[in-house]
């Protein structure tokens, strides 16, 4: 999954609007503008169409738990250069303060079943024995889980 159609999820999810969006990422110390915002959501057919970068979406991801969770006392986390699926995983995991129940519950309403060891492989350090990568599909059923859990909510 590109970082574009991470955001756009998570926007759709959150029913996050333009303004919000750019307070988020203020939020994670990236400034953007609302033309930015509105290139980074277009389909990556459309000629006006940008690719955001590891570190943007890292500046939104910072932001989306500054949001949800309130500002961190002391230095904010400086947002990563490179980002992979894992990463964004523990930043959703950390901005909705997901217990690994919550996570199953989310992958299982997306029709995905995992156990509870191979998602907390997930959240290992790359250098141990049990880490695994998180592939496209697992975050691609958390962020559609969210989408049916959250805007479901939001509609009643």
């Amino acid at each position: 999954m590109d970082n574009n159609d991470i955001i756009r999820r998570i926007r759709y999810a959150f029913d996050i609007n333009d303004s919000k969006m750019i307070e988020t990422f203020e939020l994670g110390d990236a400034r953007v503008t609302r033309a930015e915002v509105s290139r980074w959501l277009k389909k990556d057919i459309d000629p006006d169409y940008i690719a955001l970068s590891d570190f943007q979406m890292a500046a939104f991801l910072n932001g989306f738990i500054s949001d949800k969770r309130g500002s961190r006392e002391g230095l904010k986390p400086s947002p990563e250069h490179q980002l992979n699926n894992n990463i964004i995983l523990r930043k959703i995991r950390i901005a909705l303060n997901l217990k690994d129940t919550d996570i199953l519950d989310l992958l299982h309403l997306a029709g995905l079943n995992i156990s509870k060891h191979e998602l907390s492989a997930f959240f290992r350090k790359p250098g141990q024995d049990k880490y695994r990568v998180c592939k496209d599909q697992v975050l691609r059923n958390l962020l559609k889980g969210m989408q049916m859990k959250y805007r479901e909510n939001k509609k009643l």
